[in-house]
Parts: structure tokens; C-alpha cells; sequence
């Protein structure tokens, strides 16, 4: 872990970003940390990232498990009419294509047991942006 002021990370910005590629680096100003330089590997990384410091994001987790602990959640039956009701889900045999509303991309999910999402066939590893 590297510490380093406002002022040098300005000057040398290229040198602190290459350096986050093996830890983070911290940002100071008057001795306090500020914030951090953290090195994404790819698109997921960046949105686990991003979520996980959301308090928008934060807010709707604490409210779906405050409400899942005292209803015990929804069975599912019920769990996949809603889905299947849900305009940007298409159904196709036993997949279901998630439709990515901003990329126009789709994951597909092995039916009702398996809720990972899957790449689309012929497409490669990595995101394009």
C-alpha cells in the first residue's frame, strides 16, 4: 500500500495509477486520507465496486432484507410468475434472457433452478465499452 499527497498524485498521476495495479494507493491532503486509487480488472469489478459504495444502492438492500425478515420472503412460484411478467425478461424453451437495458445485451439463465447469469453464446470474455 502506497500513501501520497493530493499534490504528488496531480503531478505524477500516470506513475500512482500504474502503481494501484499491485495495491491501492491513498490520497492525502494535510496528512488525512482523502480518498483511493484502486485498480479494476474489468466491467464486473467496477459495478461490485461502485454498488458496494452506493448508499442509494445500500438503502435498497437493508430495506428488501428488513422486509424479507419479516415476511419470510415470497415462494417460488411466485418469485418466477413475477419474473416471467416482467417486460424486459424473454422466455425462450427452459432459458430466460435477461435483456441488459442499457447495452442492449442479453444474459441467459439455465431455467427456474440456476439463477447465474451466462455470457451470450459467440460473445468473448472481455466487455466492450
Amino acid at each position: 500500500m502506497k500513501i501520497a499527497s493530493v499534490a504528488d498524485v496531480k503531478a505524477h498521476l500516470s506513475a500512482y495509477l500504474k502503481q494501484s495495479q499491485t495495491g491501492p494507493v491513498i490520497v492525502t491532503r494535510n496528512g488525512k486520507a482523502v480518498a483511493v486509487l484502486l485498480a479494476v480488472s474489468d466491467d464486473d469489478e467496477l459495478e461490485r465496486l461502485v454498488l458496494a459504495h452506493s448508499p442509494k444502492f445500500r438503502a435498497i438492500l437493508d430495506k428488501s432484507r428488513r422486509q424479507i425478515a419479516e415476511t419470510g420472503g415470497i415462494p417460488h412460484d411466485v418469485f418466477w410468475q413475477d419474473v416471467k411478467a416482467d417486460k424486459h425478461v424473454v422466455l425462450s424453451g427452459e432459458q430466460i434472457v435477461l435483456l441488459n437495458r442499457r447495452s442492449k445485451k442479453s444474459d441467459k439463465v439455465e431455467g427456474p433452478k440456476d439463477l447465474t447469469p451466462r455470457k451470450p453464446p459467440g460473445r468473448g470474455s472481455k466487455r466492450r465499452s
